[in-house]
């Protein structure tokens, strides 16, 4: 079976029928979604594809975090195609279907958001998830402003390209949504000079007291929004303390914090969403936002939060064709259901604990690897010209990418200067093809060295 295969490359990528799809994507697509891998896939199962030409790939971005659970999971598609019998869709403005209610219903169970009383919007991505969040605490608070950070990344539509700090995910896009101001996020490995991991977190923490001063008073702040690990941003986890400090900041001035999880919710940090941390250590958000691997690759997402700020949106501000598509939430829920009775989060602490052990001795044995680090198994491994000066070296990684790839091991650059490699597996992931992914990292690593 696919999902128990190990890599195997019987053509040179992209091999003729890829080569075939991609000219016919060229002319159909705009060139402005761009695709930098020459592969096309055919099947999946697992952590594993084959594309059109028959080469079988170990797959370490998962649809960038998508499929935590897998491809093609077949109690998944019994989920669907039950649903599918029964019908596809019914907007929730017009007619209610209970599987709205019941996904709501176990997210409100399982999402860590300050409150006991709990209520959650499903809409369609995680944009779309942020937008939501943003009117939401706007809404509850009746206050305009929204403080974001440095490496954030929330989306792509107007709101959200305005929330993301890099801005080639927004060129000649604006103008853009006033309200929003940046600050500082704690990245440790980039830290000032000189500085202590703990004196670098009170420096970011007086970063956006500064910014009450000089940008928004806090009286008009309506939330802080930021990912409990970076995406884009390089894979860069908030520490802890932190964390708290923001929730404190939050508490003082009455701002709603937000966690956008949809790229560290589904079990990918070693917990169910990574603010169950945040709980445990009393700083659990007020919002928070969960996509991606919400539904094992279908369409959806939701925004939680405690029932009066939910109650707190003026009527008809929210909601959506598509919203908590039936089919959908069938999948999402049999996923959640799977991944509780499996102990997902276990096995992406066991993937973590292997991964770091790799990496790490990895980071000890080659100059070119400046840092490792991560929350669970969502990992960073960050590139550099030298491990003194730090300089990014984006050019390595892509060059690692394309040597990995032409092995049989997919792999994607991320972070501010694109110097980072990261590692978003899914969870289902073999031992022997976790084993057979570092050996072809190693090799392409090697080979890119001389």
């Amino acid at each position: 079976m696919l999902r128990d295969a190990l890599p195997k490359i019987v053509t040179p990528l992209p091999g003729p029928k890829t080569k075939e799809i991609l000219e016919r994507r060229a002319q159909s697509m705009p060139n402005a979604i761009r695709s930098v891998y020459p592969c096309a896939i055919k099947r999946g199962e697992g952590a594993m594809f084959e594309d059109l030409d028959g080469n079988i790939i170990i797959d370490w971005v998962g649809g960038v975090g998508v499929m935590n659970i897998g491809y093609s999971r077949p109690e998944i598609i019994e989920a669907v195609a039950e649903q599918s019998g029964k019908y596809f869709h019914s907007m929730m403005n017009i007619l209610t279907h209970e599987r709205y209610i019941e996904l709501a219903e176990k997210l409100n169970q399982i999402v860590p958001v300050k409150g006991d009383k709990k209520k959650t919007m499903l809409v369609n991505s995680g944009a779309d998830a942020n937008e939501n969040a943003v009117k939401m605490a706007r809404g509850f608070t009746g206050r305009p402003n929204i403080i974001v950070f440095s490496g954030a990344f929330h989306g792509r539509t107007m709101m959200t390209m305005t929330m993301t700090a890099k801005k080639a995910f927004a060129s000649g896009m604006g103008p853009f949504p006033d309200g929003f101001y940046r600050t500082e996020f704690p990245y440790l490995y980039r830290k000032p000079k000189g500085y202590t991991d703990a004196e670098a977190i009170k420096f970011y923490v007086e970063k956006i007291e500064r910014l009450f001063i000089e940008a928004s008073p806090p009286e008009h702040v309506a939330a802080i929004v930021f990912e409990p690990v970076q995406g884009e941003g390089g894979f860069v986890p908030a520490p802890i303390e932190w964390v708290k400090a923001v929730r404190e900041i939050c508490d003082k001035h009455g701002i709603m914090m937000i966690a956008d999880e949809v790229q560290t919710g589904f079990a990918r940090t070693g917990k169910m969403f990574a603010s169950e941390y945040y709980k445990e250590a009393g700083c659990a958000p007020d919002i928070l936002v969960a996509a991606k691997s919400i539904a094992g690759g279908l369409i959806i997402s939701a925004v939680t939060a405690r029932a009066e700020i939910v109650d707190g949106v003026p009527v008809s501000t929210i909601g959506g064709t598509y919203c908590g598509n039936a089919v959908a939430c069938a999948a999402a829920l049999k996923l959640i259901d799977i991944m509780e009775k499996e102990d997902y989060p276990a096995k992406a602490m066991k993937i973590a604990e292997r991964c770091m052990e790799v990496f790490n001795g990895w980071k000890e044995k080659y100059e070119i690897i400046g840092d490792v680090r991560g929350l669970g198994a969502m990992i960073g491994i960050e590139l550099v010209k030298s491990k003194e000066g730090k300089e990014p070296d984006a050019d390595m990684v892509n060059r690692i990418v394309d040597s990995a790839l032409q092995k049989g091991l997919l792999l994607e650059n991320a972070g501010t200067y694109g110097n980072v490699l990261r590692f978003l597996s899914p969870l289902c992931i073999t031992d022997a093809q976790l084993e057979k992914g570092f050996e072809i990292f190693e090799e392409a690593i090697k080979e890119c060295m001389k």
